[in-house]
């Protein structure tokens, strides 16, 4: 897969950056090139970032319980300005919220305990155009 470009990032409070760190070594080490826009980040942010970047997905890490709330916010500025790249989310998710996540438009929700292998081919297949 040719490297793609991917944007990781925190909304919100949350200020727990170890997961979010660690997915940035999987996926440079993968091939891909990260760019980490760091902690305390609104919607409005992230897409600013995502234009300028002009990236090929992008990943936001949550441990505060705000993961409905900020994606929700997320999809709804990328909707207004027809950005259509994945969005992946990853933290302490409860299975139902990553239904719904799921539902709302989010290309993958990743938990602790997610194999690095798992994380890099999930994402890998996603942006080959695979959504299965």
């Amino acid at each position: 897969m040719a490297r793609k470009r991917i944007l990781l990032a925190k909304m919100g409070l949350d200020c727990h950056d170890t997961g979010i760190i660690t997915v940035a070594a999987m996926l440079r080490d993968a091939g891909h090139e990260v760019i980490y826009l760091g902690l305390h980040n609104n919607a409005e942010q992230v897409v600013k970032t995502m234009i300028e970047e002009d990236v090929d997905a992008v990943g936001i890490s949550f441990l505060s319980g705000q993961h409905m709330t900020q994606a929700r916010r997320l999809l709804e500025r990328m909707r207004a300005r027809d950005i259509r790249v994945p969005v992946f989310c990853g933290g302490v998710i409860p299975a139902d919220d990553a239904a719904e996540l799921r539902a709302l438009g989010v290309a993958d929700v990743f938990t602790p305990g997610t194999l690095s292998r798992d994380v890099v081919a999930r994402v890998d297949r996603r942006l080959a155009g695979v959504t299965a």
